[in-house]
């Protein structure tokens, strides 16, 4: 299977020998296939060569540039790819269709349904706050109707609603799931841009690879990732890429909160600025991006395929894709 190459160490530099990659680090040299990669994820410090672009744009691999903070920040992808214009014009369409706004308030059900799930999975270590956990469930599901019954022609009409209530469950959910942690990991807040604490580090860059997949996988499937339905005020945003990942993020916050959970994140993991803000150290990026695509690669079951979670997600796009071009006209 091909791999996701990630050069995240200060220092390492790729080059292209023939067909294949050559990373090299402190003076030692790793000769990797071209046909064995499928992404190419790249940090600050790390130099890459126009030859090894080359290489990874003649053989459709996706490059990512990404800041300290998982980010993405830029990309580099093939020419093949790239909005197909029948999908690009019904994309326009869509986001002004009622359609858009059924599309819409789909997603941020299914996000709050994930959102109570894990609640019920991860259970708060002090038993005596059970009845808040029910309580805040129902909360959750008082907002989820909510949105289910909400009306209206398009999305503009309800988008302060759609947002507000989106808000109030995330914070509900948030205030509750962090009580499945250890006292030194729990927090009041989502803190991004910095985080300000352990547990908001690692949501922070897990969100960050999120993107990043989402991103690239709505490019290979023709979709305009800078027109968006919910999120469409974000000058020069992939904003698309806001709206899908609510679908998704549940995946981040269990993979990060089993780590917490499991006492497998240590002081070398990451290091705390002047300012108070935390930030993941080599160790703690490769233990979180290591975890994060072993969750992603493990086979479910949806709607009786069985697939790996992240060709679930492809797929899903890709069938986006071909309900956008149904609007075309």
């Amino acid at each position: 299977m091909p791999m996701e190459l990630i050069l995240n160490t200060y220092g390492i530099s790729l080059n292209r020998d023939n067909e294949a990659f050559v990373v090299t680090k402190k003076g030692e040299r790793h000769r990797v296939p071209a046909d064995d990669v499928k992404s190419i994820q790249i940090s600050r410090g790390v130099q890459i060569t126009s030859d090894a672009v080359m290489l990874a744009v003649e053989h459709e691999i996706d490059v990512l540039f990404v800041d300290k903070g998982g980010t993405p920040i830029g990309r580099i992808w093939s020419p093949r790819y790239g909005s197909i214009s029948t999908i690009r014009k019904g994309q326009l369409n869509f986001t002004a269709s009622h359609a858009a706004l059924e599309w819409m308030k789909e997603v941020i059900m299914q996000k709050m349904e994930n959102q109570q799930a894990l609640m019920l999975l991860l259970q708060p270590r002090d038993t005596s706050l059970e009845y808040e956990l029910k309580r805040n469930i129902d909360r959750i599901e008082g907002y989820r109707m909510k949105v289910s019954n909400l009306e209206g022609d398009v999305v503009s009409d309800v988008a302060p609603s759609l947002r507000g209530w989106e808000g109030q469950a995330s914070r509900i959910y948030f205030s509750t799931v962090v009580k499945s942690l250890q006292e030194e990991y729990q927090f009041e807040q989502r803190t991004q841009h910095p985080a300000m604490d352990v547990a908001n580090a690692f949501l922070n860059y897990g969100y960050g690879m999120l993107y990043g997949k989402i991103e690239g996988a709505l490019i290979k499937a023709g979709i305009d990732p800078y027109i968006g339905v919910l999120h469409r005020d974000d000058y020069n945003r992939p904003v698309m890429v806001y709206d899908v990942i609510e679908l998704y993020r549940i995946w981040v916050d269990y993979v990060v909160f089993t780590l917490l959970a499991q006492n497998g994140i240590t002081e070398e993991c990451y290091s705390i600025r002047e300012d108070g803000s935390f930030w993941l150290e080599p160790l703690g990026r490769r233990i979180l991006i290591q975890s994060l695509n072993d969750y992603l690669d493990e086979t479910i079951s949806k709607g009786g395929v069985v697939r790996s979670r992240l060709t679930h997600m492809n797929l899903y796009i890709q069938n986006l894709a071909q309900k956008l071009k149904r609007f075309e006209k």
